[in-house]
């Protein structure tokens, strides 16, 4: 399983949890078996806490798995001790945003809208710095960081078998002056060219697209194996929320074809990205 850490920690939970619940067991009994606490089966279904091969394999003894299954799911415990590239950033990276980082290196398909900043996956390097700047408060070295590390994220766009990104915005984040005219001009230029990408799809909700669900912004991040379920993300200034319930993702997913039902066409939406675009330039 390629990929990153957390997205193997996540995938060695479900997998896990799944087990049990095909013995129709409960954390309590399974811990008790094992003479562990069931909370300690609880947080290892959950991946809030560190999963030991050897708690993998006393699992899938007592479960009774395949040896392939047992070495797999070892072998997913073993990779999700590994550190991802975000985490030599330090404190550039929030505990509460690095599981976001982390399932976003994964992910097969990004699917975003955004109320009041552009996507961070098309940020420009001098847009997202105002952002860190004004909002987080960084500055210096603690601003460059937090930068790179947003640069570094937008790598998935144009690697090697990419996600396919569908970002929509409302027209009031094109119309939102960043840091000054020169910012937000070579911003929207940079938008127009990464709209451009064959996996990269961009809409615009215009002002007068009439009344649509009033969400926030959001994320739903979905994966190339069948197993992962979709995950939908938001996030505030010091935490975020990820939500992964079958009827919570319906529900998101829903809200967003309503959203995308609504905003121009790609190429509308690109019009209307130049013409902000010869607003500013005058």
């Amino acid at each position: 399983m390629a990929g990153s850490p957390t997205a193997r920690r996540r995938r060695l939970a479900i997998e896990l949890k799944k087990l049990r619940e095909e013995n129709k067991l409960t954390c309590q009994q399974v811990g008790t078996a094992l003479d562990w606490s069931g909370s300690k089966v609880n947080r290892l279904e959950t991946g809030s806490g560190r999963v030991q091969p050897s708690d993998v394999d006393a699992l899938c003894r007592f479960y009774d798995t395949s040896d392939e299954l047992r070495d797999f799911l070892k072998q997913l415990a073993k990779d999700s001790k590994t550190r991802g590239w975000w985490h030599t950033h330090g404190s550039a990276v929030p505990q509460w945003f690095s599981v976001y980082v982390g399932l976003e290196q994964e992910a097969s398909s990004l699917r975003q809208y955004q109320c009041e900043v552009v996507p961070g996956l098309l940020q420009t390097p001098a847009y997202a710095a105002e952002l860190h700047r004004i909002i987080d408060q960084l500055t210096g070295d603690d601003l460059q960081r937090a930068v790179d590390v947003r640069m570094q994220r937008q790598s998935i766009l144009t690697r090697e078998n990419p996600p396919d990104l569908w970002a929509i915005v409302h027209e009031s984040v094109l119309r939102h002056v960043i840091g000054n005219r020169q910012v937000t001009i070579a911003q929207l230029e940079h938008m127009l060219a990464a709209g451009a990408l064959k996996n990269v799809t961009l809409q615009v909700l215009p002002f007068d697209a009439g009344t649509y669900p009033a969400t926030g912004a959001f994320s739903i991040l979905g994966f190339p194996e069948q197993e992962d379920p979709d995950v939908v993300y938001r996030d505030g200034l010091t935490d975020a929320v990820y939500l992964e319930t079958v009827d919570d993702v319906k529900k998101y997913t829903k809200a967003y074809d309503n959203l995308r039902a609504l905003a121009l066409s790609p190429s509308r939406s690109a019009d209307l990205i130049k013409g902000v675009l010869e607003e500013l330039s005058r």
